[in-house]
This record gives C-alpha cells, structure tokens and sequence, in this order.
C-alpha cells in the first residue's frame, strides 16, 4: 500500500542518506531507523515553530513525544535519499500533533503520527506553550490527511 505526497507541507522538508549501518539483514532500513528519521523530523518541526534547541536552555521546557503511529509502507534501500514532509494537523493549549511523510525516489515509504506535550523539563509537568509558539503552530495548520487520527483518542 502506497499513497501520495501530501501537496502543502507547513514546515520545510527534512533530508537524509540512508546510511550502510541502518539497513538490517533484509537488506533495507531498518524499524529503529525509521523511528530515528521521525524523531528528526519532529525536531526539525519544533524549530520551526519557535522550539529550537536554544529554546529548551532559555526555558527549561520542550517537547515530549507522549504518542506515535508510524505506517511502514513501501521499502527503503540502501543509498537512497529520503524527504520527511511535516504537517501540523493540531494544536491546543499544551499538544502538539504532527504529521510525517517519508519518502524516496518520489514515493511515499512511511507515515508517523506523532503528538507532543510541551513540559516543563525540571518539573516533568506540562506547560501551555508560550503564545509565539501556539500561535506559530497554529499559523501551519493543515488539514487532517484521511490516513491520520490514529493519535490523541481518548
């Protein structure tokens, strides 16, 4: 099952080579990696709304990954060059849920829905997100692609 590129991404798109090291004994990347790349993008994602590492040292905050659905796809073999594609697809007071789109060679390979708490680091407590950030997260809302809502139910 394959699908196609989302056509508006809110954030820059995120590149890596996939590396001799990351490829298991079937001969394409391995799980751990996917997650890796993701986690990546999530903190390519936090830049871009105002959560840059300097923002963790200025505030003591950051965000926690509280949940994650990731949707293997298609194989990625080795030497091929991915594009992780981000979409916030919602945000409130405390959360953040983004949406990953993994590709290579124009093909989407993986999917991950991931959402985040912002938490005070010291404290291990969530924190509303400063206005600039919820706001800045807020101005690249994207619709909700039909393959989400896998994340936040309750």
């Amino acid at each position: 099952m394959t699908g196609a590129l989302s056509d508006s991404p809110a954030v820059p798109p995120l590149h890596r080579s996939v590396r001799d090291e990351w490829i298991d004994a079937n001969g394409h990347l391995s799980e751990a990696y996917y997650v890796l790349v993701f986690g990546e993008a999530t903190e390519h994602a936090m830049a871009h709304v105002g959560m840059a590492p300097a923002y963790r040292t200025e505030t003591g905050c950051s965000l926690f990954t509280v949940e994650a659905h990731l949707r293997y796809l298609d194989q990625v073999l080795p030497g091929e060059r991915l594009e992780v594609r981000t979409m916030v697809i919602g945000v409130d007071a405390k959360r953040l849920l983004l949406w990953h789109e993994m590709a290579a060679g124009g093909r989407l390979r993986a999917t991950a829905e991931v959402l985040g708490v912002h938490v005070d680091i010291p404290s291990g407590r969530s924190r509303p997100f400063p206005d600039g950030v919820r706001a800045a997260a807020e101005a690249r809302l994207r619709p909700v692609p039909p393959a989400a809502g896998r994340v936040g139910r309750r």
